[in-house]
């Protein structure tokens, strides 16, 4: 039985990208600066965590070895597992954000420029404000701004449950948030503003517009919940999902890889609240995934809940609360399958802001036919292509498969 399944840690980048000036990111690496931090005692938060980074699992499956490829960083590592291979990818699509990075993974690089709003006030223009309160039958939009999300919910969430009035922002990425309550405004009702806001920004090619619920009464007791959802542009040609389903084989999704891919080329979807009830959905997809199914899962909180709030302590209690659970995953690998760990992007806990950061991305894993360095990949399309290859597939127009780089086959 041949499988495959892909876990994204989401924004787990190792550093080095070769074009990181570009975005102002040259030196961010948000492995190697956690891994610093916690060697340094600068991560460590009473009854969270303490000490040096323990990831052993990860280092299994060549961790350490891929942030050298990616950067020179130096991790002390143990030994690594019989057919786990290790590298670094390199991203060629424009921007530092979820749809560039996952799009790419899947083999499909993304080869023209985002739209963006400017981190002015106001951020939109004044003829897309107009036509979001008029088609979106609000009295009018707070924010219009550049923001973090829990800082604009804190800042405008009363005024919001005031006068009905959704929080409106963005940031540095191609995306338009909409932040509401989910008891005074709505759930479903922002769920429908949202499609609303999707059909205003498609001539401005804005890559996602993301709706962020909210509970609570008061600006200190506001909580965003995992109620989420994004509406994203589809992707421009088939991705390796829409190759696997198009035979007629089962995509699973994790998380929020369905909204990614406008759920195109998705099976089923699988959605939890918090890394570890969603790495609970992932063990049970692979339990249920059979021959040439892919089960592709994204792990949001280190982004969402660490990397944005630039939480050292809590994005390395993060990756070991995952490494903890990696067995798990481990023991359901039947012979043939082939299990990879990476990421889409970076989010540098240690940097200046808090938006994404460019960096190159792990990657790491075991499967059949490999063993050792796959080194440094020109694309983060060698990962689907190496999966399409696995499973069967035709070879893509982007992307070679690392079984090209090892001189094995699938």
């Amino acid at each position: 039985m041949v499988r495959a399944f892909l876990f994204v840690l989401d924004s787990f980048g190792i550093g080095g990208a070769a074009d990181a000036e570009r975005y102002g990111d040259t030196g961010s690496n948000t492995f190697g600066h956690i891994a610093r931090a916690c060697a340094e005692g600068r991560a460590d938060r009473e009854g969270l965590r303490k000490g040096p980074l323990f990831v052993p699992n990860m280092l299994s499956l060549g961790l350490a070895q891929a942030a050298k490829t990616a950067t020179g960083f130096c991790f002390d590592s143990g030994g690594l597992l019989a057919s786990a291979f290790h590298g670094a990818a390199q991203e060629i699509s424009s921007g530092k954000d979820t749809p560039s990075g996952h799009w790419e993974i899947a083999a499909l690089p993304v080869r023209f420029d985002w739209g963006y709003f400017p981190d002015t006030v106001p951020a939109f223009p004044a003829d897309l404000t107009e036509a979001i309160i008029r088609e979106g039958e609000v009295p009018g939009i707070l924010g219009n701004c550049h923001a973090p999300g829990t800082e604009i919910i804190e800042r405008y969430g009363e005024e919001h449950v005031r006068t009905g009035k959704p929080i409106c922002y963005t940031s540095v990425d191609s995306v338009l948030q909409i932040a509401a309550h989910e008891v005074h405004f709505g759930l479903e009702r922002l769920y429908e503003f949202c499609k609303v806001v999707r059909r205003l920004v498609d001539p401005l090619n804005i890559g996602r517009v993301i709706a962020r619920p909210f509970i609570g009464e008061t600006a200190a007791s506001f909580e965003r919940t995992h109620n989420r959802r994004d509406y994203s542009v589809p992707p421009p040609e088939p991705t390796l999902l829409d190759r696997l389903t198009a035979r007629g084989s089962r995509v699973i999704a994790v998380g929020k890889i369905g909204d990614i891919f406008a759920h195109r080329g998705i099976s089923e979807v699988r959605k939890a609240a918090g890394n570890m009830a969603m790495f609970d959905k992932a063990l049970g997809a692979m339990d249920d995934a059979g021959d040439g199914d892919l089960v592709f899962a994204n792990f949001v909180d280190f982004d969402t809940e660490f990397g944005h709030r630039r939480d050292v302590a809590g994005y390395a209690a993060a990756l070991e609360a995952f490494d903890r659970r990696l067995p798990e995953a481990l023991a359901r690998l039947r012979e043939g399958d082939l299990l990879i760990l990476t990421a889409d992007h970076g989010n540098d806990p240690t940097w200046h802001g808090t938006d994404h950061t460019r960096e190159r991305i792990p990657v790491i894993g075991i499967g059949p036919g490999f063993g050792g360095d796959i080194g440094l990949r020109a694309t983060f399309a060698d990962i689907g292509e190496t999966v399409a290859e696995h499973l069967g597939l035709a070879r893509g127009r982007h992307g070679t498969s690392f079984y090209e780089t090892i001189g094995g086959h699938a």
